[in-house]
């Protein structure tokens, strides 16, 4: 044989195998046209989760995904607050995350339960967890037995944009079937990629990033859905500069655009996915945030949506950002009221708004923060009490209810 015939090893390709993949077809199935790149079972497996993470209307995410330096810091400030001044060693520090994980799952969450024998959650349909919490900590098959379906967080971490170093650029991709067939078999149906982007009033995001996120969201779209598990993809985009509305409006139907462009070219199943947007707003630095009401937020956040999101996307799941929890719940309920008005015909819809797909919370901080004050003080059952009244103020939201 020719040395030049030789395989090197590590260059080689063989086709990995995959829960979802181009699966058999079934020629007799009439509706397989509709899943030209997913087995038909698997795209219905895709659509129902989609759609059951998004209703009945008022249901929402809880993202508890932090790294594991990410959950402490949160743990820490709650000790800060709390008056507790002990010093945890590693192993401690280990402990008490999947102490602080098991609550939720077993405490919090089941908390927010009518009746146990229905198997459903009032409020709660889905819940991100870290890569540990869901495969070292084993807490997937808790959440699934009280009605809450788990998900996972794909990406792993951010690096300099090379072009544009001030900007990030998300990273995760090069493991991510393997990783992602592991959190499947360990009890996920869901998962999620942030995807960040910083916004000033002039030069940023450059048009670099905004491609770059695109096309790793995309891709994290499509390898999630080879693997079984729903996309959400997240163009997180930052409000702590000094953009107007209007140009954040421009940059969120800007990435949007550019992003289902991509997710297109990958094939991906749209019924199958959700969106995690911020809301459209001024930046902190800008003169017109501190008068900018909630009703000017939803025009604008429903306005994006209605020209950049495609019809077949199951949901919009919204993240807090690191607003003020009145703050996050104030223009989810606008937006959702506007929303209302507009399906409804009501005084104050717009026709265009009406096909945006449902509305509601996937909030980590703006769910979970008074809630961790109380449990890092002992308080469990406070602890319950605050993030079930949390969810009820977010669900009311989502229904576009007065708070």
């Amino acid at each position: 044989m020719s040395l030049n015939a030789t395989a090197t090893p590590g260059y080689g390709f063989a086709p990995a195998g995959s829960t979802a993949g181009a699966g058999a077809r079934d020629a007799s199935d009439p509706h397989a046209f509709l899943y030209p790149h997913h087995a038909p079972d698997v795209a219905r497996a895709l659509i129902a989760t989609a759609q059951a993470l998004v209703s009945p209307r008022g249901v929402g995410i809880y993202a508890t995904d932090e790294t594991p330096d990410g959950i402490g810091a949160r743990l820490a400030a709650a000790d800060k607050e709390a008056q507790i001044h002990t010093e945890w060693s590693d192993e401690q520090k280990r402990d008490r995350r999947r102490r602080w994980r098991e609550f939720y799952s077993l405490g919090a969450l089941r908390s927010l339960l009518p009746r146990l024998y229905y198997n459903i959650n009032p409020y709660i349909s889905g819940v991100i967890l870290h890569y540990e919490t869901l495969v070292d900590f084993q807490l997937a098959p808790l959440l699934t037995a009280r009605g809450i379906i788990p998900g996972v967080r794909a990406d792993t971490d951010s690096h300099p944009l090379p072009i544009s170093p001030g900007e990030p650029a998300t990273q995760g991709l090069d493991d991510l079937l393997p990783r992602l067939q592991t959190a499947y078999a360990a009890g996920a149906r869901f998962t999620k990629w942030r995807a960040p982007l910083l916004l000033t009033a002039s030069s940023l995001p450059s048009q670099a990033a905004l491609e770059a996120q695109a096309e790793a969201l995309a891709r994290f779209a499509a390898v999630s859905q080879q693997a079984g598990l729903v996309p959400i993809v997240e163009p997180d985009v930052d409000f702590g500069g000094d953009a107007s509305l209007a140009r954040s409006v421009e940059i969120h139907a800007r990435a949007l655009a550019l992003i289902y462009a991509r997710c297109a070219a990958y094939g991906v199943l749209l019924e199958g996915t959700l969106l995690k947007p911020s809301f459209p707003q001024p930046g902190t630095g800008h003169p017109a945030r501190a008068t900018t009401a909630p009703a000017d937020v939803a025009q604008a956040t429903l306005a994006v949506l209605a020209r950049a999101v495609p019809a077949g996307v199951a949901g919009v799941v919204f993240l807090s950002g690191g607003l003020p929890d009145a703050t996050a719940a104030a223009y989810l309920q606008a937006a959702n009221a506007l929303l209302s008005a507009s399906q409804d015909g009501k005084p104050g819809g717009k026709r265009e708004y009406a096909r945006v797909p449902p509305l509601t919370f996937s909030f980590g901080r703006g769910l979970q923060g008074d809630a961790m004050v109380k449990w890092a003080a002992g308080d469990e059952a406070g602890a319950r009490a605050v993030f079930r009244a949390r969810a009820e103020e977010l669900s009311r939201a989502a229904k576009g209810e007065p708070l």
